[in-house]
């Protein structure tokens, strides 16, 4: 089946405290988004970038300037995460694998990206995970109570599907105008329309850019890689 790269980036520079989208703040010269974007050229046969239609222009200038010729198809995105990876999917014709990444995991390994959609082939889906490393709580009505760290798992992208599957669970979403907040990711939609969700082995280097100290990981990740 054809392989496609669902890229969602509508994030902003609020936590980064910078004036600029997260996804657009340079990393050894070049925006975030074009260190993701690059590690599905090799793996995928299109490429989907979902961006807030304001910032359009703006990456269309970064790409001239960068040089930045990967192609890649640009789609409007929503108000929120779950409107814009179904805008993205609703472009989606024909029968296809679909891997939905952050745009703002620049570190994602070519090699998870074809285990993901080999396994996502193969029973359905395939959502990346890796263990935690530190002790845990849950917090309810101001008690805390230690919990097995055994137990739980941290999600990452890309979560890769079958494109009939995971179009129809965000068909339903979307039409049964459910509280989008109640969903965090896309396995949580597939899961609530009755998919097993498949975990497979993730990366720690995969993180998500989010707050300023993880610039510096990135960098060091960068030149050590």
């Amino acid at each position: 089946m054809k392989k496609i790269a669902l890229i969602v980036a509508g994030g902003s520079g609020k936590r980064m405290m910078r004036d600029i989208p997260k996804q657009f703040i340079e990393l050894s010269g070049r925006p975030v988004l074009m260190h993701t974007i690059e590690k599905f050229r090799h793996v995928c046969d299109e490429i989907m970038l979902v961006l807030p239609a304001t910032q359009f222009d703006y990456w269309k200038k970064l790409c001239l300037m960068h040089q930045f010729n990967i192609p890649h198809v640009l789609v409007e995105g929503g108000d929120n995460r779950i409107q814009s990876v179904s805008n993205g999917l609703s472009i989606v014709k024909n029968e296809s694998l679909i891997a939905i990444h952050d745009g703002v995991r620049p570190f994602i390994e070519e090699s998870l990206i074809i285990n993901a959609f080999e396994i996502a082939a193969k029973h359905g889906n395939a959502v990346l995970s890796v263990k935690l490393k530190d002790s845990i709580r849950e917090v309810n009505q101001g008690k805390s109570v230690a919990k097995d760290r055994q137990n739980y798992v941290l999600i990452q992208t890309p979560q890769t599907f079958k494109s009939t599957t995971i179009k129809e669970a965000y068909k339903k979403l979307i039409s049964e105008n459910n509280e989008t907040s109640l969903f965090t990711d896309d396995a949580s939609v597939a899961e609530y329309y009755g998919e097993d969700i498949n975990l497979v082995e993730g990366s720690y280097r995969n993180i998500k850019i989010t707050i300023p100290e993880d610039l510096i990981i990135a960098e060091v990740l960068l030149k050590s890689s």
